[in-house]
């Protein structure tokens, strides 16, 4: 077998390390393509491609994460990853860990770790890699790699995410609140969403977040069936979608661009999270994106218009 195919029957695997370090699609995509040039270039054939890609694609995505903590910082309100739409790395071994792990929430805490710490938990925790093939990647001893792992697994460990496991479940009540926000209904929402429900959005200051943090039921609902049907009359459509694994959607204009995604964290029945990303940077690799100022603005017209018919 020849370097392209090595490499090809590899990227899915290479992509999903490369997401679960960054956060990020397009990061990925570059760093996934940087390991095939070092593989390409490469004198010698390794003894293993896929130790050598995992390990370069790995060492690439802790120098980018390095120096995009620095832009993470500065970012304006809050950061969110970039929405993934399906995990295209599949291992029915450890189908549950590599759910988790594509979540927001737990994308979210794997934030807080260093990127050696992050490199080490996606590696072992969520791959399954063995300690002298990390330690390769992240050039540290086997006995540092361990250290890493305690770290890490004590910070994921202190805020770990649980969801519902039923699928079936999940898209259920999600086909419920959707109908509930199309219709404005105020009470169909409040009984779906758990007492301390937060709806948060990822505009990077880039575009008008749907709201700014709310926290609650009661307000979480007021605020999302004033504003939502509102969308529907200037023609923004949503077509339901996993989002990074939980139960979501994408939101398009009239024109069929994306406006932005949403994404519902489930448990114990209830709706814990709203997490929309409105942010254009983020939502390129969904297809073409739409003007959200403009969204914005016609969302206020419509309102006045109403007001005023009122």
């Amino acid at each position: 077998m020849g370097k392209v195919e090595e490499f090809e029957q590899l990227r899915s695997l290479l992509f999903s390390i490369a997401y679960r370090i960054l956060g990020s699609v397009g990061e990925a995509e570059d760093a996934v393509q940087e390991a095939w040039l070092r593989y390409d270039a490469t004198a010698t054939v390794p003894d293993s491609a896929k130790a050598f890609l995992s390990a370069t694609v790995t060492r690439i995505s802790i120098d980018v994460l390095r120096s995009a903590r620095v832009r993470r910082e500065q970012y304006v309100g809050p950061w969110f990853p970039e929405p993934l739409l399906s995990d295209p790395y599949e291992d029915p071994a450890r189908a549950a860990e590599l759910a988790d792990s594509v979540s927001m929430a737990a994308l979210l805490l794997l934030e807080r770790l260093s990127p050696l710490e992050r490199a080490v938990f996606v590696l072992r925790e969520v791959f399954g890699f063995e300690y002298d093939e990390i330690a390769a990647a992240v050039g540290r001893a086997e006995p540092a790699c361990r250290q890493l792992l305690v770290r890490a697994r004590r910070h994921m460990q202190a805020g770990r995410p649980r969801f519902e496991a039923d699928r079936r479940e999940r898209r259920e009540l999600a086909t419920r609140f959707f109908d509930a926000l199309r219709d404005g209904d105020v009470g169909g929402l409040q009984q779906l969403l758990a007492a301390d429900v937060q709806l948060v959005g990822d505009g990077g200051g880039k575009a008008p977040n749907l709201s700014r943090t709310v926290v609650g039921a009661d307000r979480v609902a007021r605020v999302l069936a004033a504003y939502y049907p509102v969308l529907i009359q200037v023609g923004v459509t949503w077509e339901p979608h996993e989002v990074n694994g939980q139960p979501g959607a994408i939101l398009r204009d009239r024109a069929g661009a994306v406006v932005s995604t949403m994404v519902l964290e489930v448990l114990d029945g209830r709706v814990q999270s709203v997490r929309s990303v409105n942010n254009p940077e983020k939502l390129a690799h969904l297809g073409p994106v739409a003007d959200a100022w403009d969204v914005s603005r016609q969302v206020r017209e419509a309102r006045r218009a109403n007001a005023d018919r009122g």
